[in-house]
């Protein structure tokens, strides 16, 4: 099993998230996130979306967190992101922070 992966997600927070600015409720944020989801299945560009809807700062570099280890990340982002095939997309992750759609990218 791997100790580190690497990892760009897209976050949309929500008023009430852990660290948001949002004014969004969760269910617009759920709402956008699946459409979001969407456009990934039909194949846009993942770093592109990141970048142009992303919460994080990491949107600044297409989503791109970078290299990370166990217990680093919150567990659900750290179980979907490390179950995750190199290259593969998730499905839509919650946590305290919002809505992640998660890519590994190695």
């Amino acid at each position: 099993m791997a100790n580190q992966v690497r990892a760009s997600h897209i976050l949309l927070m929500y008023a009430g998230s852990a660290r948001s600015s949002a004014t969004r409720s969760k269910e617009q944020a759920a709402q956008q996130i699946q459409e979001l989801k969407s456009k990934l299945a039909a194949g846009e560009d993942f770093a592109s979306l990141a970048r142009a809807h992303s919460d994080c700062p990491s949107s600044k570099q297409g989503g791109d967190l970078g290299a990370f280890g166990r217990g680093q990340m919150v567990k659900a982002f750290e179980d979907t992101a490390f179950g995750l095939d190199v290259g593969a997309v998730s499905d839509v992750v919650e946590t305290d922070f919002g809505y992640h759609i998660i890519q590994r990218t190695g």
